[in-house]
């Protein structure tokens, strides 16, 4: 087992794409390419970048650590324009938005503990 995968918000970070994913196949086919790859890839980018930061020396992983907090702001951003869009319900939205604010919470904790600046 990877470092990473022992990591809570690793995982959640993995049913969040998952979920992101879920929700995403309902968005429009003329969007595959647009909001729906976007959203797809930020979602993806947060686990990614806890897992390539894991390898690294802490001062580095907490760099990770604040590119996958800018990943999940990108989904939360790009959810905000699929509500606006008509391509999220309320439940939808809140769904992504709620499990956001989790993850965030649980990366700048990570963050802390490695000794890195929650301020980013």
């Amino acid at each position: 087992m990877f470092r990473f995968e022992k990591l809570a918000v690793w995982q959640k970070s993995i049913a969040f794409a998952d979920a992101v994913y879920e929700i995403s196949q309902q968005f429009p086919d003329n969007e595959r390419f647009g909001l729906t790859s976007q959203i797809r890839r930020a979602a993806v980018s947060i686990g990614s970048n806890i897992a390539e930061g894991s390898a690294r020396s802490d001062a580095d992983f907490c760099r990770f650590i604040g590119y996958a907090t800018g990943s999940l702001y990108e989904v939360v951003t790009q959810s905000f324009v699929a509500r606006r869009r008509g391509f999220l319900s309320g439940a939808q939205f809140d769904q992504i938005y709620e499990a956001a604010e989790e993850i965030s919470r649980m990366l700048s904790g990570l963050r802390d503990s490695l000794g890195g600046d929650s301020s980013a």
